[in-house]
């Protein structure tokens, strides 16, 4: 299959090699000339525009930061629609709000094209690998169309229901991962000042309903080894919480924790701290309260 990749970023990437590595065609565009040349030494073709990746393909993924750059790659001047041809497919697995979602599938449909939402879960690691977690939204007949895309990529894939839903679960997940972060760093910072160690929390935790997979998986790989080198980064997270905050309200409720959530990241944005791994939020708990959690040394980037 001729498969179009646009966005070539920390998971996008890896992705767009795993598409490779299962046999499809595939042309390339990103801003980053570096991330593009990876893709080309690896078989890939580049192109100057998304026009051009549209018109080279039956299917384009794209996978970008934010809802507006999703809407101008694809719809925008130059963009994916204006090559892509009738019975084409967007696939848009970026994190982005169902609202924005499905206003450009209906704009591709127009022109007789067809959008699967399919964010993705999990990290890079599995990136690179091929085993992400693939949530999926659409029409059966586009779903089934973009399937042999998709199984390069992931694994473990649930699909959530028609145009939107994908994207609509995403953030979902997300609010949920990143709220429980932050409640975890205040409640290790708390411990830590009251005098008890990581080790005590971490154990008395395990047994009760306080365990969560942030503290099982996320945190001892990246933040209690005092590492907050770009992950998933503070501004891409906070992105997340405010979709998932903005649909909450769109819905008729106030997500204050959620709000909070985003209020706590936006704060380290302000400290310059948007580039770093979520991980630099427990960095600045220790700063205010003059303590260290993990053990090792203190991250300079948090500093």
């Amino acid at each position: 299959m001729k498969v179009g990749f646009i966005g070539l970023g920390v998971m996008g990437g890896p992705m767009a090699l795993n598409i490779l590595k299962g046999g499809h065609a595939l042309t390339v565009y990103d801003r980053s000339p570096q991330a593009v040349e990876r893709l080309v030494q690896a078989g890939a073709q580049a192109t100057a525009s998304p026009r051009e990746v549209g018109a080279a393909s039956e299917v384009v993924v794209t996978m970008l930061p934010e809802p507006q750059h999703v809407e101008q790659v694809v719809l925008g001047q130059d963009g994916v629609i204006e090559g892509l041809r009738p019975g084409g497919l967007v696939i848009e697995m970026s994190t982005i709000d169902p609202q924005t979602s499905r206003r450009v599938g209906d704009a591709l449909r127009a022109r007789g094209m067809e959008l699967v939402d399919s964010p993705v879960g999990k990290t890079s690691e599995h990136a690179a690998t091929g085993t992400l977690t693939l949530m999926v939204g659409g029409n059966q007949a586009a779903i089934d169309q973009a399937m042999p895309v998709l199984k390069c990529m992931g694994t473990d894939t649930f699909f959530c229901g028609g145009p939107g839903t994908g994207h609509a679960m995403k953030i979902t997940n997300n609010l949920l991962a990143t709220t429980i972060m932050m409640a975890n760093t205040e409640a290790l910072a708390i411990g830590i000042k009251s005098g008890l160690t990581l080790e005590l929390i971490q154990q008395v935790i395990r047994t009760t309903m306080g365990w969560n997979q942030q503290l099982a998986v996320a945190m001892p790989k990246k933040a209690f080894v005092g590492d907050d080198s770009p992950g998933f980064a503070i501004k891409l997270a906070c992105k997340d919480v405010r979709l998932a905050c903005d649909l909450g309200e769109a819905l008729g409720f106030q997500p204050l924790v959620g709000r909070a959530a985003q209020k706590t990241m936006e704060n380290a944005i302000a400290r310059g701290l948007g580039d770093r791994d979520t991980a630099a939020i427990l960095f600045e708990r220790e700063r205010e309260l003059g303590i260290q959690v993990r053990q090792g040394p203190a991250a300079t980037q948090a500093a």
